[in-house]
């Protein structure tokens, strides 16, 4: 009878280990599904550009004009960390020139101050060029 007892609980702690570990594996199987995954034939630059904010587009086609090869091969690098999880959120074009910048692509933008008069942007020139006359 004593043996009976004793097997029917090792039994019953054996099927309750067997539960725990089926349902820690879905969990971790449900995390997986859970985090967001990016389609792997997306190219870098389409995953990169969907990042970028601000004028960050623009700072990353600047920079393009100028290394194109050494860009190629930074989206690599930064769809790669997006899609591991490692980066988020978006780059604003500052953050990305500052960083090019540390990186030693050095390059300018095209910089157009405009001035806003009366609900209306105006360029310095056109300014200048109203109050002198």
């Amino acid at each position: 009878m004593i043996d009976l007892l004793m097997s029917s609980d090792l039994e019953l702690q054996r099927q309750k280990r067997a539960l725990e570990l089926r349902r820690r594996m879905l969990q971790s199987q449900a995390k997986s599904v859970a985090a967001p995954q990016r389609n792997p034939a997306e190219p870098p630059r389409d995953v990169v550009r969907k990042l970028l904010a601000g004028r960050g587009q623009e700072v990353m086609e600047t920079a393009r004009r100028y290394y194109p090869a050494e860009i190629e091969r930074l989206e690599s690098s930064i769809a790669a960390l997006v899609a591991d999880g490692r980066l988020k959120g978006p780059i604003s074009g500052e953050e990305l020139y500052a960083f090019l910048r540390r990186l030693g692509l050095a390059f300018s933008m095209d910089v157009k101050i405009r001035i806003k008069e009366h609900g209306e942007l105006k360029s310095i020139e056109d300014k200048l060029r109203k109050s002198s006359t």
